[in-house]
């Protein structure tokens, strides 16, 4: 291994073998308890410009030691080369490069996006509902020329079609500057609002934008309305949240009518009234926050329908309530509460309630008609499927739009008539190189728990993969904030099941899966549930003889890359390399230090160590980075953005230099940090599929399959 990084290191003379970090003891106490960071000096002082401002910025000796690390990286992976290249071309294949979405329609117009073949970026169209040519609205490979990193946010049309919000990010530190386009000229208007979150909600009558603007250190606390035409340093501050766990976003009712301000973290929420159709309104209060209690809203025909777990309502129940005595004393159940169905967002159109929930693991779309009360549901009788709600442009319509795929199946979009019940399918995910669903198995098992849950794992395998053990296995998990991972068509997954990989997915406990018992049984104080649901899964794998001990790939990003740590560090022989995507490992450090973005938000989701000593311990006792111990580990591949605001990218710098430390054995431990991109990685089409193809590689790799 190489000699500690110096002060003085060249980026164009460092050692092509594995860097070794600088250790620089790091001191700090808490609670009475000493904690030493030897590595904490990765974190660069200057981190908010970093996010800003890229690696021009960054400190030198930061900057030398990631570029070595990525040096390392490339070297090692060398011998992939012309597998990565065939992996991209393959998932490029299963691509169609001109493809476009079902049009939406929406008044005098129906808006789409396409991609033209080679392009990275969408090209965002509208077409007359009445029938003549193609109007062409924003072309994003135009937009993204001479830039690194380009990522469009929402765009959104105003009500009168005459304009257009569009955001970008140039560097992926997601700080996002909201244009205004004429559609009558193409020309940009002279308004620019910076360092949002990307999301514009129109007033009604056109002339107004209101906005949530993002603060130094990257929290969305403000909410703006600024009038078209005028200065950004004019705009009205309609709201600002003052407790620095909260987040704020907007949001607007199908109807158009009203502007939801939505304050929440991850156990609490409140919500703001603002009327779209007056410029002058004020935000008005519905229900005051309450520690764990969390509600949604939309509106309809003068009718507030709420989303909320209030009540002992642990799966949520829909309410309804007046716009002009919103409070929780005047809430009447519509639907009421189920236990282990758990309902998991609404909308409500002119006729008809619709409501997506969840069951037994497996999505359903409910269907009321507000006038009769009857309910009828879309769902489907494969073993394992994604559902996904699309809904509609338009609040006066009987058509929404819903997606459909499994496994195996490539996704499909149905336009569904709630009249007549009846389903019209738009468009069918095309596979241009093909795609033979009856090659191939998807299941639903369920894996005992080490204390008896029971853990559903959805699989995918050719069915020609003999199952006997000796077949490699990706096994992906994430398992926090209550995200469920859909059963869904996975272009880029089959080429590892066509080398005969298993490709697992484990649903493991911090999802709501299984409902919301699900989630609030893999967080704060049982957290841990996660980590060994993840491991009982890969060990009834191997029980089953899908796979065997030291054939399992374990795959995870953010939250999930966390998981990846635990499972790390609890079980390393159970895996034989690790994909650990812009990972959260170093979970304590981070909770610790009240400056970063995230960090008071998250508190009810992991605890809060500054306060509680329980809580330090706690995290202190699972934290991946705090744990990495004297032992054997599998190969690892951490993957990183240098402005990512999410997780930074010292926690993989970290993270590795720790395992260099300390680890027994000479696996591969690759760290790849992307210097031009944060959290969601490289920002066109084919540029994320290169990242992929190298991720995948490595699986392969370690497998024994190159």
């Amino acid at each position: 291994m190489s000699e500690p990084i110096a002060t003085s290191f060249a980026k164009a003379a460092f050692p092509l073998d594995a860097p070794r970090a600088e250790k620089r003891p790091h001191r700090v106490a808490h609670h009475g308890l000493e904690l030493i960071d030897d590595y904490a000096w990765l974190r660069a002082d200057n981190w908010q410009d970093v996010m800003h401002e890229g690696r021009a910025v960054l400190d030198g000796d930061i900057e030398a030691y990631l570029e070595a690390e990525n040096a390392y990286t490339e070297k090692e992976m060398a011998d992939t080369e012309a597998l990565q290249e065939t992996l991209f071309e393959e998932m490029k294949g299963r691509i169609k490069e001109d493809d476009s979405s079902v049009p939406a329609p929406d008044g005098p117009y129906a808006y789409a996006s396409r991609h033209v073949a080679g392009g990275q970026y969408p090209l965002y169209v509208r077409t007359p509902r009445e029938g003549g040519e193609e109007e062409m609205l924003l072309d994003g490979n135009k937009e993204a020329e001479g830039q690194d990193f380009f990522r469009l946010a929402s765009l959104s049309h105003s009500p009168d079609h005459l304009k257009l919000a569009w955001a970008v990010d140039t560097k992926g530190s997601e700080f996002f500057t909201i244009r205004i386009r004429d559609l009558s000229t193409g020309e940009e208007m002279e308004d620019l609002l910076e360092r949002t979150t990307g999301s514009a909600v129109w007033s009604e009558d056109s002339t107004h934008i209101y906005y949530t603007q993002q603060d130094d250190n990257h929290r969305p606390s403000r909410v703006y309305r600024h009038k078209l035409g005028a200065s950004q340093e004019d705009d009205e501050l309609l709201y600002e949240e003052a407790d620095a766990g909260f987040f704020v976003a907007l949001g607007k009712s199908q109807s158009g009518k009203y502007i939801f301000i939505q304050c929440h973290d991850h156990e609490t929420s409140e919500c703001h009234l603002l009327s779209a159709e007056d410029n002058n309104s004020k935000p008005r209060l519905i229900a005051a926050r309450e520690t764990g209690i969390e509600y949604s809203v939309d509106e309809g025909q003068g009718i507030l329908y709420i989303l909320t777990n209030a009540g002992d309502a642990e799966d949520f129940k829909l309410v309804t309530v007046a716009p002009t005595q919103p409070g929780r004393a005047h809430w009447q159940d519509l639907v009421p509460h189920h236990t282990g169905r758990l309902l998991i967002s609404h909308c409500i159109f002119k006729d008809f309630l619709v409501w997506m929930e969840r069951e037994n693991g497996l999505p359903r779309i409910q269907i009321r008609n507000i006038r009769t009360g009857a309910v009828h549901p879309i769902a489907f009788e494969e073993e394992a499927y994604s559902l996904g709600f699309h809904g509609s442009m338009e609040f006066d319509t009987d058509i929404i739009r819903f997606s459909y795929s499994s496994m195996t199946t490539p996704s499909r979009i149905y336009d569904y008539n709630m009249a007549t019940r009846s389903r019209e399918l738009r468009k069918e995910q095309e596979v241009p190189s093909g795609h033979n669903p009856d090659d191939y198995v998807t299941r639903r098992l369920m894996a005992p728990a080490h204390d008896g849950e029971l853990v559903p794992v959805t699989l995918l395998y050719r069915k020609d993969t003999a199952l006997d053990g000796s077949a490699p296995c990706l096994l992906y998990g994430y398992g926090s904030y209550g995200i469920s991972i859909p059963a869904s068509f996975s272009t880029t997954a089959l080429s590892l099941v066509d080398r005969g990989f298993v490709y697992a997915i484990a649903h493991i406990r911090g999802g709501k899966e299984k409902g919301f018992a699900w989630y609030s049984n893999g967080k704060r104080e049982t957290k841990t549930n996660t980590f060994k649901d993840f491991i009982s899964a890969g060990k009834f794998l191997v029980a089953e003889g899908f796979t065997s001990a030291g054939k399992i790939v374990a795959e995870g990003g953010s939250a999930g890359g966390m998981l990846m740590g635990a499972v790390t560090n609890m079980a390393p022989s159970l895996f034989s390399g690790i994909l650990s995507i812009v990972p959260f490992v170093d979970v304590l450090n981070t909770m610790l230090d009240d400056t970063l973005p995230l960090t008071p938000p998250e508190w009810p989701e992991w605890g809060n160590p500054i306060e509680s000593k329980e809580d330090f311990e706690f995290i202190a006792a699972y934290s991946p980075y705090d744990n990495v111990s004297e032992q054997d580990y599998p190969a690892i591949l951490a993957v990183g953005g240098l402005t990512d605001p999410r997780v930074t990218y010292w926690e993989p710098a970290k993270w590795v230099a720790k395992l260099r430390e300390k680890r027994t054995n000479h696996n591969l431990l690759l760290l790849k940090i992307n210097m031009g991109s944060g959290h969601a990685g490289a920002s066109g089409r084919f540029d994320r599929l290169k990242e992929t193809a190298l991720e995948y590689a490595f699986a392969i790799k370690v497998s024994g399959k190159l």
